[in-house]
């Protein structure tokens, strides 16, 4: 049995196990039956990287879009893939919000935000920004095999993954289809209650048969913007130490620094701004780590 067999054999095992108590269980049972799983889809990329968390707020995207421009300023093709269906906010923190998208052909164009980086994202396909996506599993599954097979991706070296908090029906099903699965990274914040669902979502990518390409701690103590010490808002080590417990990479860990929200707001990667910050020494040495565990 190879690698994918196992991990589309656990992926319906769960999906069993989550509808068993749903009162639609037989609507979706077909489209979480053996015999009706998702096929790998057919794109063309070199290194496929999922990140996830295992709760909201952690980062999980801001670490996703410094990643993929980082990627995209080594001179690598990336495309960044927002499966957060129900809160897409990657447009948002890239400043292309605004953008629609075309089609030419039978492929649907991503959007281009430099030569080297493309973005799709579930918000990009909705009338207004607050309007809520009120999906079931089967519908978000189909929806992903449409993102990978049906869009113009072009070669790509990388594709980064931006997956919703959790362990759920999107993971799962980039876990089944995606090709060239290079592994995982898991966003986590120092405190307990963060730590402990992250230590789920390693658990959950080790389950599926993914290497976990490591974890990155953000919100690891706060930067003053007054006289510039570091206190720890949040605690300090958290990451480092499950990583540790875990046996896996410990990628490094960021601070929690307004320049890094505002960026966000103002739809400009933290990553591309220069000067004397030590948060951006931190944020480029993170992403260096990932990108030399990834590349080896």
């Amino acid at each position: 049995m190879t690698k994918e067999d196992t991990r589309n054999n656990t992926a319906d095992e769960e999906c069993k196990k989550e509808c068993s108590s749903c009162p639609t269980a037989s609507t979706c049972a077909s489209a979480h039956s053996g015999q009706n799983l998702p096929q790998r889809a057919d794109v063309d990329v070199r290194h496929v990287i999922m990140v996830l968390s295992g709760k909201g707020g952690v980062g999980k995207s801001t670490v996703s879009v410094n990643l993929a421009y980082s990627l995209s300023n080594h001179g690598f093709r990336v495309g960044l893939l927002d499966l957060d269906m129900h809160g897409p906010n990657i447009p948002k923190m890239l400043g292309i919000e605004d953008h629609k998208l075309t089609v030419i052909g039978d492929l649907i164009e991503p959007v281009h935000v430099t030569g080297k980086l493309s973005v799709m994202s579930m918000a990009f396909l909705l009338p207004e920004t607050s309007t809520p996506i009120i999906w079931r599993g089967p519908m978000k599954m189909a929806a992903i095999q449409q993102f990978l097979k049906e869009v113009n991706w072009g070669a790509l070296d990388y594709l980064v993954v931006d997956l919703p908090p959790g362990t759920g029906d999107e993971a799962l099903t980039i876990a089944q289809i995606a090709p060239n699965l290079s592994g995982a990274v898991i966003v986590t914040t120092p405190q307990d209650v963060a730590t402990l669902d992250a230590r789920k979502s390693v658990k959950f990518i080790q389950k599926l048969e993914v290497p976990v390409l490591g974890i990155i701690e953000n919100m690891s103590g706060m930067v003053c913007p007054h006289c510039g010490e570091e206190i720890d808002l949040f605690g300090k080590g958290g990451g480092k130490k499950i990583a540790e417990e875990l046996k896996v990479p410990y990628l490094g860990s960021i601070p929690l620094d307004i320049d890094m929200r505002k960026a966000g707001d103002e739809g400009r990667p933290f990553i591309i701004r220069r000067g004397n910050s030590p948060t951006w020494a931190t944020v480029d040495k993170v992403m260096e780590a990932l990108i030399k565990v990834v590349e080896g």
